[in-house]
């Protein structure tokens, strides 16, 4: 059967079922990453009303609790590929054996990082830009979104879960329901509507650590009625399997780490071209990930896809799941992306309101939407290796070719030389190109169909 099914799908092609069986997965972590992204840009529109300080405060401050959560939101990673081997293994009673102790991980990292964080924002966000009107803005909100980082540990952690056992309608659903919380509240804190003081960029943290919060709670209600027969708060992981889920999760928590620090050295190179430079930049960032979070999506699908079928003891069969799903992202992303690549200036125009910014912003999200459909792949990828436990070297990857050829590049073209936007964003495109198809080369290679998971 499993071998019928590999040689279906090996083609240019992707058979029938095999398609079914992608998008029935994917489809809904797509909608829930897309929510996410529709909520971003919603904050942004309505943070960029208050001004390019503002824009740019939020910016940063959502980078740096990105930044500063890193760790406890690789937890993810170790969840899924547990949880989805015990799938394919039969193993349905301890497949949530990994996500309690994920769980428990999350809490007891976050919240003492998180107090402290929250303590000494004022002394380190101004090391991030030098715009006393930036700091301001940004200081508040980031204070805000700290307090909810257990929140987003935990939520993290069932998203692995819930992708791993096939229930990712279960995330979608979670996810719209906390953007419609957060958004409603943004529209009642930002402005100060329904008698409530006008917060500005801080009421939009408000918003959104409530709203995560809402869907930590939500996620536990759903535990209990859709995995409470898979050992879902009645069990913790014994010792060896502790010790398999911090060895991907670390590998994991630290290249998200870094991929934040990266992305905010990025930003502050960039606000050292200018406060229009920053503010154009942010919303460039939010307008890709609406075109890229599909292949993350995808990947995130592969990953539960080609864990379930190692598990099941067909790494030929694992091989060829990330193949597929990495050819329907490709068009997905493609179609997404067009627009951007032909109508930057309309799409720019929904969020940045200072003529001379829209102008700057234009071709740089022009030029990084036009190579986002490679970066799919790489996107793809890159969660399948994580998904078979090929976190170290996946981590190795990410981390090197983000901080040791893309950041001196930035700031050789950016700073140096003065070269604008559009070689700052032509620079990650080539970089991210690079990186996809090294990941292309280790999935073909197949050192990952080796690795052992208790």
């Amino acid at each position: 059967m499993a071998e019928t099914a590999y040689a279906e799908g090996h083609g240019l092609g992707v058979s029938p079922a095999r398609r079914k069986r992608i998008l029935g997965l994917a489809l809904p972590i797509i909608g829930g990453m897309i929510s996410q992204n529709v909520l971003n840009l919603v904050d942004t529109a309505m943070v960029g009303t208050l001004g390019d300080a503002a824009l740019a405060g939020v910016g940063l401050g959502g980078f740096a609790n990105f930044l500063f959560s890193a760790f406890v939101l690789g937890l993810s990673a170790g969840v899924q590929a547990m949880a989805a081997r015990r799938v394919g293994e039969g193993r349905w009673r301890e497949t949530a054996i990994p996500l309690n102790g994920g769980l428990l991980l999350a809490l007891a990292l976050a919240v003492p990082w998180s107090a402290l964080l929250i303590a000494f924002t004022w002394e380190y966000f101004p090391l991030l830009t030098t715009d006393g009107a930036v700091v301001e803005q940004g200081v508040p909100y980031l204070r805000a979104r700290l307090v909810a980082m257990f929140a987003m540990g935990m939520n993290f952690a069932f998203r692995g879960y819930w992708n791993a056992i096939d229930k990712s309608i279960l995330y979608m659903r979670t996810l719209i329901s906390m953007h419609a919380v957060n958004i409603f509240l943004n529209w009642v804190l930002i402005f100060g509507n329904l008698g409530a003081p006008a917060l500005g960029a801080t009421g939009a943290g408000v918003a959104s650590a409530v709203a995560t919060i809402f869907g930590t709670a939500s996620y536990f209600v759903l535990g209990r009625s859709y995995a409470r027969d898979c050992g879902f708060l009645h069990g913790l992981p014994n010792r060896e399997t502790l010790r398999t889920m911090i060895r991907l999760s670390a590998p994991a928590g630290l290249q998200q780490f870094f991929f934040a620090a990266g992305m905010t050295a990025f930003l502050m190179l960039v606000a050292r071209m200018g406060t229009s430079e920053l503010a154009a930049t942010k919303v460039i960032i939010d307008l890709i990930l609406v075109g890229i979070l599909p292949g993350i999506g995808f990947g995130l699908a592969a990953a539960s896809l080609a864990g379930q079928a190692l598990g099941r003891g067909d790494p030929h069969d694992a091989k060829q799941w990330g193949w597929d799903v990495a050819k329907i992202a490709v068009f997905v992303v493609a179609a997404l992306s067009s627009p951007a690549v032909l109508w930057p200036e309309l799409i720019l125009s929904g969020f940045i309101h200072d003529p001379s910014t829209l102008a700057l912003a234009a071709n740089p999200l022009r030029v990084a939407a036009g190579f986002l459909f490679i970066d799919s792949v790489g996107m793809v990828l890159m969660n399948a290796l994580m998904g078979a436990g090929d976190t170290k070297r996946t981590m190795f990857i990410s981390i090197g070719f983000q901080w040791l050829i893309f950041l001196p590049i930035v700031y050789v073209v950016g700073l140096v030389l003065s070269l604008g936007l559009v070689a700052v964003f032509a620079a990650q495109a080539a970089y991210r190109g690079v990186q996809a198809v090294t990941f292309a080369s280790m999935w073909q290679r197949g050192r990952w169909q080796t690795i052992e998971l208790h």
